[in-house]
């Protein structure tokens, strides 16, 4: 059985739920990625921000990333899979929730992000079109 945690990128880092979008954003350029973790000053992880959320619900409706802070996204439970479930068992959550990336848990630590390129990178063209057609229904 293939896991989360073999395919995962791991080493995944939070942006704090205080910081700003625009500390966000930095991050992301940083790390050369289009999400982040939110992590609260618990440790915990309260969500995820993406580039895409930066953009089209807070700048484009005239929010200042300055101010608004990055748990403003943080809000209700996260989707997550835990780092030892079966890779399958990401896939329908990626689907079920039509998400492009999850954050990968171990208990309550988060452990890496697992993205559809990492999908790609290690399942069949087969399964990656079929969750790449089922997250972008």
């Amino acid at each position: 059985m293939t896991t989360a945690r073999d395919i995962m990128t791991p080493g995944a880092e939070c942006v704090g739920e205080r910081d700003t979008l625009v500390d966000a954003a930095r991050r992301m350029r940083d790390l050369d990625v289009g999400a982040l973790p939110i992590c609260g000053e618990d440790g915990r992880l309260k969500g995820v921000v993406t580039d895409r959320d930066i953009v089209v619900k807070a700048i484009a409706e005239g929010q200042d990333p300055t101010t608004v802070e990055a748990g403003t996204f943080g809000q209700g439970k996260p989707v997550t899979i835990g780092a030892d479930d079966d890779v399958r068992e990401a896939l329908r959550t990626m689907e079920e929730h039509q998400v492009r990336r999850l954050p990968v848990i171990d208990g309550h630590d988060l452990v890496g992000m697992l993205s559809q390129a990492d999908v790609a990178r290690s399942l069949s063209a087969t399964e990656t079109g079929e969750t790449v057609a089922g997250i972008s229904e």
